[in-house]
Protein backbone atom coordinates (compact mmCIF):
# COMPACT_ATOMS: atom_id res chain seq x y z
CA UNK A 1 0.00 0.00 0.00
CA UNK A 2 1.29 3.60 -1.20
CA UNK A 3 2.27 6.18 1.86
CA UNK A 4 1.38 9.48 1.72
CA UNK A 5 3.51 12.40 2.77
CA UNK A 6 2.07 15.84 2.92
CA UNK A 7 5.31 18.56 2.72
CA UNK A 8 3.96 21.73 3.61
CA UNK A 9 6.57 24.77 2.51
CA UNK A 10 6.91 27.68 1.28
CA UNK A 11 10.08 27.36 -0.50
CA UNK A 12 9.85 25.57 -3.93
CA UNK A 13 13.50 24.28 -3.54
CA UNK A 14 12.90 22.48 -0.26
CA UNK A 15 9.82 20.86 -2.07
CA UNK A 16 12.40 19.79 -4.43
CA UNK A 17 14.82 18.43 -2.43
CA UNK A 18 12.08 16.51 -0.33
CA UNK A 19 10.58 15.32 -4.12
CA UNK A 20 13.56 13.89 -4.96
CA UNK A 21 14.90 12.20 -1.27
CA UNK A 22 11.64 9.97 -1.57
CA UNK A 23 11.81 9.51 -5.43
CA UNK A 24 12.87 6.10 -4.67
CA UNK A 25 10.14 4.83 -2.04
CA UNK A 26 6.94 3.66 -2.48
CA UNK A 27 5.13 7.17 -1.80
CA UNK A 28 2.56 9.97 -2.83
CA UNK A 29 3.99 12.86 -2.12
CA UNK A 30 1.55 15.94 -1.60
CA UNK A 31 2.68 19.60 -2.21
CA UNK A 32 1.24 22.61 -0.01
CA UNK A 33 2.88 26.14 0.09
CA UNK A 34 1.12 27.39 3.40
CA UNK A 35 -0.50 26.61 6.50
CA UNK A 36 -4.02 27.24 4.89
CA UNK A 37 -2.88 25.06 1.91
CA UNK A 38 -1.77 22.78 4.34
CA UNK A 39 -5.19 22.13 6.18
CA UNK A 40 -7.02 21.46 3.05
CA UNK A 41 -4.63 18.92 1.73
CA UNK A 42 -4.34 17.39 5.29
CA UNK A 43 -8.36 16.96 5.50
CA UNK A 44 -8.51 16.04 1.87
CA UNK A 45 -5.92 13.39 2.05
CA UNK A 46 -5.23 12.41 5.65
CA UNK A 47 -1.54 11.90 4.54
CA UNK A 48 0.12 9.17 6.82
CA UNK A 49 3.14 11.68 7.51
CA UNK A 50 3.55 15.94 7.20
CA UNK A 51 6.37 17.96 6.91
CA UNK A 52 5.96 21.03 8.57
CA UNK A 53 8.07 23.83 7.89
CA UNK A 54 8.25 26.53 10.49
CA UNK A 55 8.24 29.57 8.98
CA UNK A 56 5.78 30.53 5.95
CA UNK A 57 3.73 33.53 4.97
CA UNK A 58 -0.13 33.63 5.20
CA UNK A 59 -0.29 30.90 8.29
CA UNK A 60 3.13 29.29 9.75
CA UNK A 61 3.90 26.27 10.69
CA UNK A 62 3.29 26.59 14.28
CA UNK A 63 -0.51 27.65 13.67
CA UNK A 64 -0.71 24.86 11.52
CA UNK A 65 0.21 22.99 13.87
CA UNK A 66 -1.80 24.18 16.27
CA UNK A 67 -5.02 23.97 13.96
CA UNK A 68 -4.06 20.01 13.21
CA UNK A 69 -3.69 19.49 17.08
CA UNK A 70 -7.07 20.71 17.98
CA UNK A 71 -8.85 18.94 15.04
CA UNK A 72 -9.87 15.07 16.08
CA UNK A 73 -9.63 13.75 12.86
CA UNK A 74 -6.08 15.18 12.09
CA UNK A 75 -4.03 15.14 15.48
CA UNK A 76 -2.51 11.95 15.51
CA UNK A 77 -1.08 12.40 12.08
CA UNK A 78 2.61 11.98 12.63
CA UNK A 79 4.44 15.59 11.96
CA UNK A 80 7.92 16.64 11.63
CA UNK A 81 9.05 20.50 11.76
CA UNK A 82 11.46 22.00 9.27
CA UNK A 83 13.12 24.77 10.87
CA UNK A 84 16.17 26.76 10.01
CA UNK A 85 15.99 27.42 14.00
CA UNK A 86 17.99 25.75 15.64
CA UNK A 87 18.27 27.45 18.96
CA UNK A 88 16.36 25.92 22.60
CA UNK A 89 13.62 27.86 22.78
CA UNK A 90 12.33 26.85 19.31
CA UNK A 91 12.81 23.50 19.70
CA UNK A 92 11.21 23.70 23.03
CA UNK A 93 7.93 25.75 21.66
CA UNK A 94 6.95 23.35 18.60
CA UNK A 95 8.12 20.01 20.54
CA UNK A 96 5.45 21.41 23.39
CA UNK A 97 2.56 21.13 20.58
CA UNK A 98 2.98 17.38 19.68
CA UNK A 99 5.93 16.93 17.26
CA UNK A 100 7.71 13.77 16.06
CA UNK A 101 10.79 14.97 15.41
CA UNK A 102 12.45 17.96 13.84
CA UNK A 103 15.19 18.50 11.06
CA UNK A 104 17.31 21.99 10.87
CA UNK A 105 17.76 23.50 7.43
CA UNK A 106 19.63 23.02 5.36
CA UNK A 107 19.06 19.06 6.27
CA UNK A 108 20.64 16.22 3.40
CA UNK A 109 18.55 13.68 2.06
CA UNK A 110 19.74 10.73 4.34
CA UNK A 111 18.97 12.81 7.25
CA UNK A 112 15.18 13.18 6.27
CA UNK A 113 14.37 9.78 4.73
CA UNK A 114 16.47 8.62 7.78
CA UNK A 115 14.04 10.17 10.61
CA UNK A 116 10.61 9.34 8.17
CA UNK A 117 11.70 5.99 7.84
CA UNK A 118 11.40 5.22 11.95
CA UNK A 119 8.41 7.02 12.07
CA UNK A 120 6.03 5.28 8.72
CA UNK A 121 7.27 2.21 7.07
CA UNK A 122 9.02 3.13 4.36
CA UNK A 123 9.66 0.63 1.57
CA UNK A 124 11.77 0.95 -1.71
CA UNK A 125 10.09 0.68 -4.75
CA UNK A 126 12.04 -2.07 -5.95
CA UNK A 127 10.53 -3.86 -2.49
CA UNK A 128 7.23 -4.16 -4.73
CA UNK A 129 7.11 -8.34 -5.25
CA UNK A 130 6.56 -8.00 -9.15
CA UNK A 131 10.08 -6.95 -9.03
CA UNK A 132 11.77 -10.52 -9.34
CA UNK A 133 15.16 -11.05 -9.92
CA UNK A 134 16.62 -13.98 -11.70
CA UNK A 135 19.08 -16.42 -11.24
CA UNK A 136 21.07 -14.80 -14.07
CA UNK A 137 21.18 -11.75 -12.15
CA UNK A 138 23.72 -10.68 -9.86
CA UNK A 139 22.82 -11.47 -6.13
CA UNK A 140 25.26 -10.13 -3.42
CA UNK A 141 25.58 -11.42 0.11
CA UNK A 142 27.46 -10.13 2.71
CA UNK A 143 28.83 -12.59 5.39
CA UNK A 144 29.85 -11.29 8.96
CA UNK A 145 32.05 -13.85 10.27
CA UNK A 146 34.74 -13.75 12.30
CA UNK A 147 36.02 -17.06 11.12
CA UNK A 148 37.80 -16.85 7.89
CA UNK A 149 37.41 -20.10 6.80
CA UNK A 150 33.54 -19.99 7.32
CA UNK A 151 33.33 -17.18 4.99
CA UNK A 152 35.20 -19.23 2.28
CA UNK A 153 33.10 -22.03 2.99
CA UNK A 154 30.38 -19.99 1.61
CA UNK A 155 31.72 -18.74 -0.98
CA UNK A 156 32.49 -22.48 -2.26
CA UNK A 157 28.85 -24.03 -1.19
CA UNK A 158 27.18 -21.33 -3.67
CA UNK A 159 25.95 -23.58 -7.06
CA UNK A 160 24.93 -20.40 -8.92
CA UNK A 161 28.19 -18.60 -10.11
CA UNK A 162 26.42 -14.84 -9.91
CA UNK A 163 26.23 -15.11 -6.12
CA UNK A 164 28.77 -12.94 -5.17
CA UNK A 165 29.67 -13.59 -1.71
CA UNK A 166 31.73 -10.58 0.67
CA UNK A 167 32.45 -11.38 3.68
CA UNK A 168 33.82 -9.06 6.64
CA UNK A 169 34.47 -9.59 10.11
CA UNK A 170 32.85 -6.75 12.87
CA UNK A 171 30.13 -4.47 12.87
CA UNK A 172 32.10 -1.37 11.56
CA UNK A 173 32.75 -3.97 8.43
CA UNK A 174 29.29 -4.78 7.94
CA UNK A 175 28.21 -0.84 8.19
CA UNK A 176 31.21 1.01 5.97
CA UNK A 177 29.98 -2.06 3.46
CA UNK A 178 26.56 -1.22 3.53
CA UNK A 179 27.38 2.51 3.17
CA UNK A 180 29.23 1.55 -0.17
CA UNK A 181 26.84 -0.87 -1.82
CA UNK A 182 23.81 -2.89 -0.05
CA UNK A 183 23.82 -6.42 -0.45
CA UNK A 184 20.37 -8.38 -1.04
CA UNK A 185 21.15 -10.09 2.00
CA UNK A 186 22.70 -10.33 5.05
CA UNK A 187 24.30 -13.20 7.20
CA UNK A 188 25.59 -12.74 10.63
CA UNK A 189 27.33 -15.08 12.48
CA UNK A 190 25.46 -15.37 15.68
CA UNK A 191 28.33 -16.65 17.79
CA UNK A 192 30.22 -12.59 17.22
CA UNK A 193 31.61 -11.73 20.46
CA UNK A 194 29.88 -9.63 23.06
CA UNK A 195 26.45 -10.90 21.82
CA UNK A 196 27.30 -7.98 18.73
CA UNK A 197 25.11 -10.04 15.70
CA UNK A 198 22.29 -8.73 17.82
CA UNK A 199 23.52 -5.18 18.28
CA UNK A 200 24.21 -5.03 14.49
CA UNK A 201 21.06 -6.07 13.53
CA UNK A 202 19.22 -3.80 15.53
CA UNK A 203 21.37 -1.43 13.70
CA UNK A 204 20.61 -2.75 10.13
CA UNK A 205 17.07 -2.50 11.25
CA UNK A 206 17.03 1.25 12.37
CA UNK A 207 18.92 2.30 9.04
CA UNK A 208 17.06 3.34 6.20
CA UNK A 209 19.38 1.25 3.92
CA UNK A 210 19.33 -1.82 5.11
CA UNK A 211 15.96 -1.69 6.39
CA UNK A 212 14.41 -4.47 4.32
CA UNK A 213 17.46 -5.99 3.73
CA UNK A 214 16.63 -10.26 4.96
CA UNK A 215 19.03 -10.84 7.79
CA UNK A 216 20.20 -14.92 8.54
CA UNK A 217 21.39 -15.61 11.32
CA UNK A 218 24.09 -18.19 11.20
CA UNK A 219 24.25 -20.06 14.68
CA UNK A 220 25.82 -23.87 15.22
CA UNK A 221 23.04 -26.52 15.48
CA UNK A 222 22.94 -27.59 18.64
CA UNK A 223 22.66 -23.75 19.85
CA UNK A 224 19.16 -23.56 20.87
CA UNK A 225 19.43 -20.60 22.69
CA UNK A 226 20.93 -18.71 20.25
CA UNK A 227 18.38 -20.20 17.47
CA UNK A 228 15.16 -18.92 19.67
CA UNK A 229 17.09 -15.48 20.89
CA UNK A 230 17.57 -14.63 16.85
CA UNK A 231 13.97 -15.58 16.07
CA UNK A 232 12.79 -12.85 18.89
CA UNK A 233 14.98 -10.04 17.74
CA UNK A 234 13.02 -10.99 13.80
CA UNK A 235 16.25 -12.85 11.86
CA UNK A 236 14.74 -13.21 8.71
CA UNK A 237 15.60 -16.95 8.84
CA UNK A 238 18.22 -19.22 10.98
CA UNK A 239 20.77 -21.15 9.07
CA UNK A 240 22.55 -23.47 11.09
CA UNK A 241 26.22 -25.27 10.75
CA UNK A 242 26.78 -27.73 9.11
CA UNK A 243 25.50 -25.91 6.69
CA UNK A 244 22.79 -27.45 3.52
CA UNK A 245 23.70 -25.41 0.99
CA UNK A 246 20.41 -27.08 -1.07
CA UNK A 247 18.43 -25.63 1.72
CA UNK A 248 19.82 -22.15 2.10
CA UNK A 249 19.72 -21.39 -1.58
CA UNK A 250 16.30 -22.23 -1.33
CA UNK A 251 15.84 -19.75 1.73
CA UNK A 252 17.87 -17.04 0.16
CA UNK A 253 15.96 -17.46 -3.12
CA UNK A 254 12.09 -17.02 -1.38
CA UNK A 255 13.63 -14.27 1.16
CA UNK A 256 14.92 -11.64 -1.67
CA UNK A 257 11.85 -12.90 -4.15
CA UNK A 258 13.92 -14.82 -6.91
CA UNK A 259 13.07 -16.43 -9.77
CA UNK A 260 14.18 -19.76 -9.64
CA UNK A 261 11.97 -21.44 -12.37
CA UNK A 262 14.47 -21.83 -14.74
CA UNK A 263 16.62 -24.46 -13.07
CA UNK A 264 13.16 -26.80 -13.40
CA UNK A 265 11.15 -25.42 -16.41
CA UNK A 266 12.75 -25.17 -19.90
CA UNK A 267 10.52 -24.56 -23.41
CA UNK A 268 11.85 -26.48 -26.46
CA UNK A 269 10.08 -26.80 -29.31
CA UNK A 270 6.54 -27.65 -29.13
CA UNK A 271 7.20 -28.73 -25.71
CA UNK A 272 7.53 -27.40 -21.32
CA UNK A 273 10.21 -29.52 -19.73
CA UNK A 274 9.77 -29.84 -16.36
CA UNK A 275 13.28 -31.15 -14.87
CA UNK A 276 12.54 -32.73 -11.12
CA UNK A 277 16.24 -32.30 -9.11
CA UNK A 278 18.17 -34.92 -7.93
CA UNK A 279 18.41 -34.28 -4.78
CA UNK A 280 14.40 -35.16 -4.80
CA UNK A 281 14.57 -33.08 -0.83
CA UNK A 282 11.27 -32.27 0.63
CA UNK A 283 12.66 -28.17 -0.15
CA UNK A 284 13.37 -28.76 -4.00
CA UNK A 285 10.03 -30.44 -4.78
CA UNK A 286 8.56 -27.70 -2.70
CA UNK A 287 9.86 -25.30 -4.67
CA UNK A 288 9.06 -26.61 -8.21
CA UNK A 289 5.55 -27.28 -6.90
CA UNK A 290 5.34 -23.40 -6.65
CA UNK A 291 6.16 -22.89 -9.66
CA UNK A 292 3.96 -25.17 -11.21
CA UNK A 293 0.19 -23.62 -12.12
CA UNK A 294 2.09 -20.32 -13.54
CA UNK A 295 4.10 -22.33 -15.74
CA UNK A 296 1.90 -24.46 -17.35
CA UNK A 297 -0.56 -21.51 -17.46
CA UNK A 298 2.26 -19.72 -19.29
CA UNK A 299 2.97 -22.79 -21.47
CA UNK A 300 -0.81 -22.95 -22.70
CA UNK A 301 -0.96 -18.81 -23.07
CA UNK A 302 2.52 -19.60 -25.54
CA UNK A 303 0.76 -22.32 -27.84
CA UNK A 304 2.33 -25.07 -26.00
CA UNK A 305 0.26 -28.37 -25.72
CA UNK A 306 2.69 -31.00 -24.29
CA UNK A 307 4.81 -31.44 -21.51
CA UNK A 308 7.43 -33.78 -20.64
CA UNK A 309 8.07 -34.31 -16.78
CA UNK A 310 11.50 -34.99 -16.45
CA UNK A 311 12.91 -37.47 -13.17
CA UNK A 312 15.54 -39.54 -14.79
CA UNK A 313 18.10 -38.11 -12.83
CA UNK A 314 16.06 -39.29 -9.16
CA UNK A 315 17.78 -41.98 -7.84
CA UNK A 316 14.75 -42.80 -4.62
CA UNK A 317 10.86 -42.37 -4.98
CA UNK A 318 9.26 -41.28 -1.76
CA UNK A 319 5.57 -39.79 -0.80
CA UNK A 320 6.37 -36.24 -1.85
CA UNK A 321 7.73 -37.19 -5.07
CA UNK A 322 4.03 -38.90 -5.94
CA UNK A 323 2.63 -36.14 -4.77
CA UNK A 324 4.42 -33.59 -7.29
CA UNK A 325 3.70 -35.66 -10.10
CA UNK A 326 0.30 -36.32 -9.24
CA UNK A 327 -0.51 -32.85 -8.72
CA UNK A 328 0.96 -31.90 -12.53
CA UNK A 329 -0.93 -34.41 -14.06
CA UNK A 330 -3.87 -32.97 -12.60
CA UNK A 331 -3.37 -29.71 -13.31
CA UNK A 332 -2.14 -31.08 -17.31
CA UNK A 333 -5.46 -32.74 -17.43
CA UNK A 334 -7.63 -29.57 -16.28
CA UNK A 335 -6.00 -27.56 -18.93
CA UNK A 336 -6.58 -30.72 -21.48
CA UNK A 337 -2.90 -30.72 -22.14
CA UNK A 338 -1.10 -34.31 -23.01
CA UNK A 339 2.18 -35.20 -20.76
CA UNK A 340 4.52 -37.71 -20.84
CA UNK A 341 7.26 -39.26 -18.14
CA UNK A 342 10.88 -39.96 -18.64
CA UNK A 343 12.69 -41.65 -15.84
CA UNK A 344 14.99 -44.42 -15.02
CA UNK A 345 14.18 -48.12 -14.63
CA UNK A 346 14.98 -47.46 -10.65
CA UNK A 347 12.33 -45.29 -10.59
CA UNK A 348 10.01 -46.87 -12.59
CA UNK A 349 10.13 -50.10 -10.82
CA UNK A 350 9.93 -48.20 -7.52
CA UNK A 351 7.00 -46.18 -8.46
CA UNK A 352 4.84 -49.84 -9.18
CA UNK A 353 5.10 -49.96 -5.01
CA UNK A 354 2.61 -47.50 -4.65
CA UNK A 355 -1.24 -47.05 -5.69
CA UNK A 356 -1.24 -43.77 -7.44
CA UNK A 357 1.47 -44.26 -9.53
CA UNK A 358 1.32 -48.40 -10.62
CA UNK A 359 0.10 -47.97 -13.73
CA UNK A 360 2.98 -44.92 -14.73
CA UNK A 361 5.10 -45.22 -18.10
CA UNK A 362 8.26 -43.78 -18.38
CA UNK A 363 10.26 -43.22 -21.55
CA UNK A 364 14.51 -43.62 -21.49
CA UNK A 365 14.65 -40.22 -22.64
CA UNK A 366 13.51 -36.88 -23.79
CA UNK A 367 14.05 -37.84 -27.18
CA UNK A 368 11.63 -41.21 -27.18
CA UNK A 369 8.72 -39.45 -25.16
CA UNK A 370 8.82 -36.81 -28.24
CA UNK A 371 9.00 -39.31 -30.52
CA UNK A 372 6.17 -41.48 -29.09
CA UNK A 373 3.83 -37.89 -28.47
CA UNK A 374 4.10 -37.09 -32.31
Amino acid sequence: MQLKILTVDDSRAVRIIVKKAFKTYNVELIEAANGVEGLAAASKETPDLILLDVTMPVMDGVEMLTKLKSDPGLKNIPVVMLTAEAGREMVLKIAKLGIRDYIVKPFKEDVLTEKVGRIIDLRPISDTPNKKKTLSDRCDILVVEDKPAIIEQIKRGFRNPTWQVHGVASTGETIDFCQKSVPDLIMISLSLPDESAYTLFRLLRSNMKTKYVPVFGLVVKTDLHAQQQAQQFGFTSIITKPIDYEDLETKIAKAINLDTSERYFAFEEDYLIVHVPETNSTAALNEVSSYLKPKIAEAVDNGYTRVIFDVHTIKSVNMSFIKLLVDSMGICKELTLSYSLVGNPNVASECKGFEESKDWVFYSSIEEAKSRSL
